[in-house]
């Protein structure tokens, strides 16, 4: 599959967004978008139950010696697990470095930058806005942005979907180029768009699946024009804080609190490996800015997943939920993309990925098991996403009949 991420000129990676409730068929183009509507269902179907295995010191052991071995093959400086099962224990623990320079530990307190996990922020948001009346899902990203290539045909739940067609402006070289000849430089969206439309459209709205952070630019924009607030503002006060996150934020600049993990990358302008800790993330905005910790992240992921909040009041209305986790098949075995989110295998969630971070933050509802993994490199390992290696390793262990298998295809992260 591919990564979720925010990846420069590779894209990004389909992280994974699991668990829609119907696992897509494996391979071929990506399925229509459901038909719009009003969605009579109050809440998904349940899948039938998954087997997990309780995290007992013989597994936690199998579990530790999994992780050690992805490190050292993938050469990763510093990585966090959580699992979460309910009756059937609760596992976290650091390996490795967050510091290479003064070797410092990995921590699971540490604040990390969390990639392409930040669109499933944007479109919750989005989302919400869609249970208030204020959008349609089938509204045209034209309504609301001018000057859009295919702006009048392209929906916002193609945009969420990944099926505009629009060109992938971190795949641009121009991009590239400015980004990596100074990391610390501010972008606006407006210039990330403009890197996106001097490139002709890919294909039609709606024919395929293809993955896109020009996409998320736009519902950034769309979140602003339909609240009347900037997206930090929203976020937090519509999506954070309801659901107890007070560590969890998208950044205006390069600000990132401590404690922190420094995070090592080798896209760079030499291609060699450099501290990107400090590179300023407004080139990734609403598809890929924000800053987390594990114990955030864990909070979010049956959230997303579910709709559902901690104290058990509803985010997001069922059939608007059901929408989001309608998950035609991405071109990637056993994986599926709805609105701003990926079924692989059963796992719900996203992953991300941009230069010196990646994680992965996912949900098997039928066993109701979170997975949350965090590390301080984005380096690939023979041509997969370190995260993916993790995801995978692991849930071989826990979950043997829902593995975590992300493989990896170009694909923007």
């Amino acid at each position: 599959m591919s990564h979720t991420s925010t990846r420069l000129r590779r894209g990004a990676v389909v992280v994974a967004a699991t668990g829609m409730l119907v696992v897509p068929a494996a391979g071929g183009t990506a399925a229509a978008a459901p038909p719009s509507g009003a969605v009579t269902a109050t809440e998904p179907p349940s899948p039938s139950k998954a087997e997990v295995r309780k995290l007992t010191p013989a597994v936690e052991r199998q579990i530790d010696a999994t992780v050690r071995r992805v490190m050292k093959e993938a050469k990763v400086p510093g990585v966090t697990v959580g699992i979460w099962m309910p009756e059937q224990g609760r596992y976290v623990k650091s390996y490795g470095v967050a510091d290479k320079a003064t070797r410092r530990p990995m921590d699971p307190d540490l604040n990390m930058r969390i990639g392409s996990e930040t669109k499933t922020f944007t479109v919750t948001a989005l989302l919400e806005l869609v249970d208030k009346g204020a959008v349609s899902l089938d509204d045209p990203i034209g309504k609301y942005v001018s000057d859009v290539p295919n702006g009048d045909s392209i929906t916002l739940r193609q945009l969420a979907g990944m099926r505009s067609g629009l060109f992938n402006y971190t795949e641009d070289d121009d991009f590239f180029k400015a980004l990596t000849s100074d990391p610390q430089r501010p972008f606006t969206p407006q210039q990330l768009l403009d890197y996106s439309f001097k490139h002709p459209v890919l294909f039609p709205p709606g024919e395929k699946f293809s993955y896109c952070n020009t996409n998320l630019i736009l519902l950034g924009l769309v979140v602003e024009e339909a609240s009347g607030r900037h997206l930090g503002d929203y976020l937090k006060h519509n999506v954070i804080d309801p659901v107890g996150m007070p560590d969890t934020f998208l950044p205006v600049g390069n600000e990132f609190p401590a404690p922190r993990a420094q995070g090592y990358t080798d896209q760079t302008a030499t291609g060699k490996v450099e501290d990107a800790t400090d590179w300023n993330p407004s080139w990734a905005w609403a598809a890929g800015a924000m800053i987390s910790d594990l114990e955030d992240l864990r909070a979010w992921a049956r959230t997303v997943a579910t709709g559902i909040l901690p104290n058990g009041d509803r985010l997001i209305s069922p059939a608007t939920q059901k929408e989001r986790l309608t998950t035609p098949p991405a071109g990637m075995p056993g994986a599926g993309y709805g609105l701003g989110i990926f079924d692989v295998q059963g796992w719900i969630g996203h992953n991300g990925s941009l230069p010196g971070y990646e994680s992965l933050t996912v949900y098997l509802p039928s066993a109701e098991t979170t997975l949350v993994v965090v590390l301080n490199t984005d380096i690939d390992h023979k041509g997969t996403e370190p995260s993916t290696l993790f995801g995978e390793a692991v849930t071989k262990i826990i979950s043997p009949g829902n593995v975590f298998d992300l493989p990896a295809e170009p694909a923007a992260r």
